[in-house]
């Protein structure tokens, strides 16, 4: 479903325009009376009005297992997400998650905790379980301090905990990792895998799809999904 529409490229973001909650809802409810749904996934929800209708509809819905990405900063470091909507979001949302897939940026905007290493990034995931968030992948690679020659998440799930390491690859075509990462989880838990072997699995692919960019545009341009197309 669609929350908002943007004018962009690779070289930024120009624009964010919300649709109104009527239509969100509607969008909700006629999948809802359509179709049996494994697993879903949430990504930039724009507002709390938003937030709070999507929590409100997810009440009466049971659309299978949530994978949460938290789209709340831009690349520039600015919040796109008003506090009352993090709040919301947090309070609404985050006990209703399956997964939880932020970068270091957005950890920090609902945790407060600034992820540099493993000590850091389990404080950081002892204040999202205090939220409520049962399941964690905290990306890493989406920070000046990560730019050696692995690209490393941690992964944190109720019965286990450790680290996906993947090879750094140099390229600006980069654009839209995280949340093909997510909608790669969120495909594979659909089909019958297990959580850890849904991330697992997600990463992997993400690396062969980084590894053959798509060279569009004057900025970053968007990863080469079809690259896998042969492998799914």
């Amino acid at each position: 479903m669609i929350t908002c529409i943007t004018a962009q490229n690779t070289q930024g973001v120009h624009g964010v325009y919300p649709l109104s909650v009527e239509s969100v809802k509607a969008q909700i409810l006629a999948i809802r009376d359509d179709f049996s749904i494994k697993a879903f996934k949430m990504g930039a929800l724009c507002n709390n009005q938003i937030i709070e209708c999507v929590a409100d509809v997810l009440e009466t819905c049971d659309f299978g297992l949530c994978v949460l990405d938290p789209v709340m900063v831009a690349k520039n470091g600015a919040l796109l997400l008003e506090e009352e909507a993090i709040l919301s979001l947090k309070k609404r949302l985050l006990p209703k998650t399956h997964l939880l897939t932020p970068n270091l940026p957005e950890v920090y905007a609902l945790t407060g905790v600034q992820v540099r290493d493993d000590e850091s990034a389990s404080k950081a995931m002892g204040v999202l379980r205090d939220l409520g968030v049962k399941n964690a992948v905290i990306k890493g690679g989406h920070t000046e301090r990560f730019q050696g020659e692995f690209s490393n998440d941690w992964v944190f799930l109720e019965d286990i905990e450790f680290i996906l390491n993947a090879k750094r690859f140099n390229t600006k075509n980069t654009h839209g990792t995280g949340c093909t990462l997510s909608s790669l989880i969120v495909g594979l838990l659909a089909q019958g895998l297990d959580l850890k072997n849904a991330i697992t699995k997600a990463k992997e692919l993400l690396t062969i799809i980084i590894q053959n960019p798509l060279n569009i545009g004057h900025g970053h341009g968007p990863l080469n999904l079809w690259s896998i197309k042969k492998l799914v």
